[in-house]
């Protein structure tokens, strides 16, 4: 027995401790699934449709969008989220995390939708985006009236107990701006002022690829204070974004590095790349590939 013992430790340190928490019963890393809902608009769902939806596919919930266009108006966030959220308890699925468009305390709608995700058990909500344009004002003086805007922000968000989350976002091909947060230094830089409590980091690795290729790590080490969600979705360099299963994502350390910090949150599942015909049984097909490989890559 005890040369049982020592050869499986000794096969830990060869080893690695990963790959033996499934065979030694050590519990599985499986924070809760969901699906960007910009899908649901794109392939034109009722609420009950897209509950349906992700019951099939396997999925827990939803990220909502709660923006212009998007699955709940936000001048409607009161009286809508609160059904919408009934809608996918029939079919034993979540609203837990919202999408915004909202960039300071003063954009439309912006305290009502706090307090109805706050009512509605959702604590993390993505703001909008702020440019760097060519020609506009210095990186500099945009980050610091970033700053101002999210200081008030966080104000409030401490105030009705939720928590606002900033992506990182790669630039437009076609566009000579570029997102203020997409450089991840620049995110800490953003951040750093911040309790993560109240400003927190969206952390998207397909993006954060595409702007660092294979120094993304580092950049995910010095935002770990302040990374609260992840993003799913896959990429390939050169290509963009691609079926899950196609692109770089699986061959990286990704979910070991949430994994070693506990984390425990939704992780937000994007489909950013071309489908159709864009209608639901289309739909239920992708999600339930996507379902398929990002659990074989949990696992």
């Amino acid at each position: 027995m005890t040369n049982l013992h020592l050869s499986r430790r000794r096969f830990l340190q060869l080893a690695g401790a990963a790959p033996l928490c499934a065979a030694f019963g050590a519990e599985k890393f499986a924070p809760p699934l969901v699906i960007f809902g910009k899908v649901f608009e794109e392939a034109k769902l009722t609420w009950e449709q897209s509950a349906a939806t992700l019951a099939a596919a396997g999925f827990d919930g939803v990220d909502c969008t709660v923006r212009p266009k998007g699955e709940v108006l936000p001048e409607r966030v009161a009286e809508d989220l609160p059904r919408y959220a009934e809608v996918l308890g029939k079919q034993k699925q979540k609203i837990m995390l919202l999408t915004t468009a909202i960039t300071e305390v003063k954009s439309p709608c912006a305290e009502s939708i706090l307090r109805a995700a706050r009512k509605a058990g959702v604590t993390y909500y993505r703001i909008g985006y702020w440019q760097h344009k060519a020609g506009g004002p210095s990186p500099e003086k945009v980050r610091a009236e970033v700053k101002a805007q999210l200081k008030d922000l966080a104000a409030l968000n401490r105030e009705i107990g939720v928590c606002a989350i900033f992506q990182n976002h790669s630039p437009n091909k076609k566009s000579t701006s570029r997102y203020v947060g997409g450089d991840l230094g620049e995110m800490r830089d953003v951040l750093q002022d911040f309790d993560p409590k109240q400003i927190a980091c969206a952390f998207d690795l397909g993006h954060a690829l595409i702007v660092h290729g294979d120094e993304w790590g580092k950049h995910f080490d010095a935002l770990k204070p302040w990374l609260k969600i992840a993003y799913v979705k896959d990429t390939k360099r050169g290509t963009g974004f691609v079926p899950f299963g196609e692109g770089e994502f699986g061959g990286l350390d990704f979910f070991q590095r949430l994994r070693k910090m506990d984390y425990r949150e939704p992780l937000s599942v994007h489909i950013e790349f071309k489908w159709s015909p864009m209608d639901q049984p289309t739909l239920l097909k992708i999600l339930t590939d996507t379902r398929r490989v990002v659990g074989q890559w949990l696992a």
